[in-house]
């Protein structure tokens, strides 16, 4: 059976020589790895982090790990991929799904959520130092948490205030929440423990780093 479907790029993994497993986030599979066959080095930049594809899946009764054929671009995302910043922003919010999402997850509206963040990311033309911040808020509402003062303050302590902010602030506004390059980075080190106790997961994200040093 062969279904036309959308997927986000939340990793790739190589296979063989010119093949790879794209782990994917979807509306119909939801997080789930797909199989590419001869996939060479002019269609990698098709597999960018959080880019959005049209694909057909060919599903089988013999394996779990279903191929992807047909891929294509659904969206350039050219405000993205021509800002370092923004490159730096997508690699974080993929690595974060990547390592939060089980293999299987289907968290009803998750995908349409990660997708408007995309593009709206892309629309962006300035004031999105604390982007990754609101995102990391929001995803924990996605994942069906409740973000409170009670959950929240043994992790975020004295960032409480700030994290409030974020929460009541519309979109706009909470983008212009001054922030030092430390307290934003500490922000999203704390937001991310209170995701892993909630997910009962580890969330090592190397991408942080560059984040930190790009917005002091």
């Amino acid at each position: 059976m062969t279904t036309s479907t959308e997927l986000i790029v939340l990793h790739t993994t190589k296979f063989g020589e010119n093949s790879l497993v794209v782990h994917t986030l979807s509306r119909d599979y939801g997080r789930r790895s797909f199989f590419v066959r001869g996939s060479g080095k002019r269609q990698m930049s098709l597999f960018l982090p959080l880019n959005i594809l049209e694909a057909d899946i060919v599903e089988s009764s013999k394996t779990n790990l279903f191929t992807a054929r047909n891929i294509s671009a659904k969206c350039a995302l050219n405000g993205i991929r021509g800002n370092i910043y923004k490159n730096s922003i997508t690699m974080f919010m993929s690595e974060v799904l990547f390592k939060v999402l089980k293999e299987g997850a289907t968290e009803q509206g998750l995908y349409e959520w990660c997708s408007h963040n995309i593009l709206l990311l892309d629309a962006l033309e300035k004031d999105f130092s604390n982007f990754h911040i609101r995102f990391l808020l929001e995803l924990t509402v996605a994942l069906g948490f409740s973000p409170d003062e009670r959950s929240l303050v043994p992790f975020v302590g004295e960032h409480f205030p700030v994290v409030d902010k974020f929460l009541k602030s519309p979109f706009a506004e909470s983008m212009l929440i001054p922030l030092s390059g430390n307290t934003r980075n500490e922000l999203a080190e704390e937001i991310l423990r209170y995701i892993e106790f909630h997910t009962e997961s580890a969330v090592n994200v190397n991408s942080l780093k560059v984040l930190h040093e790009l917005f002091l």
